[in-house]
């Protein structure tokens, strides 16, 4: 049998563990997972694109367990009043190839990004950093607000959107997190809400070309946590940021963030630092105050499967999930037929020969 969770059984896990402590608990798998980078086998996700989004493949393994993601992302279902962004996952054992987790990763991707981001923010954006900028405040929002309040202390948050509901949106959901009154700031521009913040995320969810950020906007110091531009032609940050001197830019895989992420848009040389390398202890962070980072961040594969093996301890650990068929039971492994053949079956198969 296999282990199904579900968006019920995902809700109860976050209800019972907490979602403070799930960001932390997903956080410090993440990290763990990175930082034995070299074990996986890694590949730049499998991309379908169409005019209306894309349909994507992330498949990761260490050699002892197996997972991928399906997930799509389709910015014009809003108008439908879908999701921009849904996703399963799977968590097989290498060994015997059979699954051992079917879940579901709409929830559990916006907890991974978002504890992602958070995590390397507190590696990355300068000490004591106490207010952020929130750009796009949309579905991935509440999950990037409450992570960087649960892991780097963030207390003072800047909102902007050009969608006036979804800024209120976040506002009351805040609300409900707990948030202490006032630390959310409605701003009317992205110039106003970058202005003075420690670190700025950006989460937009138009494919095009954009230049949410441009240079004049970046002040030193700041740490730029890039979250949007995760497809070919699909950008968040001028180039010109990229481009200034006192700028530094972490990746997670820089083969897939070649194609997919901000710097896309430079040349092919262009110097990135590898995040496992930084969580390994093999490279610098932030080399001084004054330097501003990028964490152009598009989503890898390996963050899915840590995703998938922290879901499945929780799930073990409370005996929460289901269990289902999803493997053919039976003794004789060479007779599939009569798993699925009902009495007489095979016997009127043989007449009708």
């Amino acid at each position: 049998m296999v282990s199904y969770i579900g968006v019920r059984r995902i809700r109860e896990i976050v209800q019972r563990v907490g979602l403070g402590q799930v960001l932390r608990g997903m956080a410090e798998a993440i990290e763990a997972d990175f930082a034995r980078w070299p074990e996986f086998e890694k590949v730049a996700r499998i991309a379908s694109h169409s005019a209306q989004g894309v349909i994507e493949l992330m498949p990761a393994s260490d050699g002892r367990r197996y997972a991928f993601k399906y997930v799509n992302g389709h910015p014009a279902n809003t108008a439908r009043r879908l999701l921009t962004v849904t996703a399963f996952g799977v968590l097989a054992d290498v060994d015997t190839g059979y699954p051992l987790l079917l879940s579901e990763m709409t929830f559990a991707t916006a907890l991974r990004t978002a504890a992602t981001s958070a995590l390397v923010a507190r590696r990355l954006a300068r000490p004591g950093a106490g207010s952020m900028a929130m750009v796009g405040n949309g579905a991935q929002a509440e999950f990037q607000v409450l992570a960087f309040r649960e892991i780097v202390g963030i207390s003072e948050f800047r909102l902007v959107d050009p969608d006036a509901a979804a800024t209120a949106k976040l506002v009351a959901n805040m609300r409900t997190m707990g948030f202490a009154p006032g630390a959310a700031r409605v701003c009317a521009a992205t110039e106003e809400a970058v202005r003075g913040a420690d670190i700025v995320t950006t989460a937009t969810a138009a494919k095009r070309r954009a230049a949410v950020l441009t240079p004049g906007m970046v002040e030193p110091g700041m740490h730029l946590n890039a979250v949007g531009g995760d497809c070919p032609g699909k950008t968040e940050l001028d180039p010109g940021i990229l481009l200034r001197p006192d700028v530094r830019v972490f990746v997670e895989y820089e083969p897939q963030t070649r194609i997919e992420g901000d710097i896309q848009q430079l040349p092919a040389d262009f110097p990135v630092t590898e995040l496992w390398r930084v969580l390994a202890g093999l490279a610098a962070g932030r080399e001084h105050a004054d330097q501003v980072t990028v964490f152009d961040s598009v989503g890898f594969a390996l963050e899915d499967y840590s995703a998938l093996r922290y879901v499945h301890e929780l799930a073990l650990e409370r005996d929460i999930g289901e269990d289902v068929a999803l493997v053919p039971p039976g003794a004789n492994p060479k007779d599939l037929f009569g798993r699925i053949a009902a009495p007489g079956a095979l016997r009127a198969v043989q007449e009708a020969a």
